[in-house]
């Protein structure tokens, strides 16, 4: 009876073990991704991240920098080319007086009345030109002057040995600009067969 009752002081009840792994050491739970990174590991990162966040902000600051410049630019031009359509209207209109001047030539009235009807038709067209001018529209009359595709529109060659090729010889209908974009072409004549304009310089 003795030892059996020894063995079963010796022998751990379940209570008991419960109790020594609550008493006895533990291992240390297994850190997160996070804890496990080092200082100077997280310092890089970070300053990874502030980098690129400044990359967007120069970026969407550029963005819009460009985005205000191009509405300024629509807006100038805008207000530079507002009035095209309406000049283009008025041409035909100068066109007209200029036709009305050159159809009788000064020299050639011997009225009176006929020469003040012309004097207030040139009057007339010089006003004309003269707000032209004030709203950027500008007549191209270029006689004598080296044909231009950008500006002329060549209607016919013209023999003249006196001239040099590519000259602008007829004016048979003057073009017009308006600050830098061309309204109307002129309509002109260039001489052809002649020395070049390069040519003839080069001799002078």
């Amino acid at each position: 009876m003795q030892d059996t009752t020894q063995e079963q002081e010796k022998t751990p009840s379940p209570e008991d073990a419960v109790n020594n792994n609550l008493d006895g050491p533990s291992e240390a739970p297994m850190g997160s991704e996070s804890e496990e990174r080092s200082a100077g590991d997280r310092l890089t990162e970070l300053e990874s991240e502030l980098a690129e966040q400044k990359d967007r902000l120069l970026r969407a600051l550029a963005e819009t920098e460009n985005v205000r410049r191009r509405a300024q630019r629509e807006r100038e031009d805008a207000s530079k080319y507002a009035v095209t359509g309406f000049a283009k209207d008025l041409l035909s209109a100068a066109d007209n007086l200029r036709r009305a001047l050159e159809s009788l030539p000064e020299g050639e009235v011997k009225d009176e009345r006929t020469r003040s009807l012309l004097a207030g038709v040139g009057a007339t067209e010089r006003e004309l030109l003269s707000v032209f001018e004030k709203h950027g529209i500008r007549r191209i009359d270029p006689i004598g002057e080296p044909f231009d595709h950008n500006f002329h529109q060549a209607i016919f060659e013209a023999e003249r040995p006196d001239q040099p090729s590519g000259t602008v010889v007829e004016v048979l209908q003057p073009g017009y600009v308006l600050h830098d974009r061309l309204l109307r072409p002129a309509m002109v004549g260039v001489a052809k067969g002649g020395p070049k304009p390069d040519s003839r310089a080069s001799e002078a």
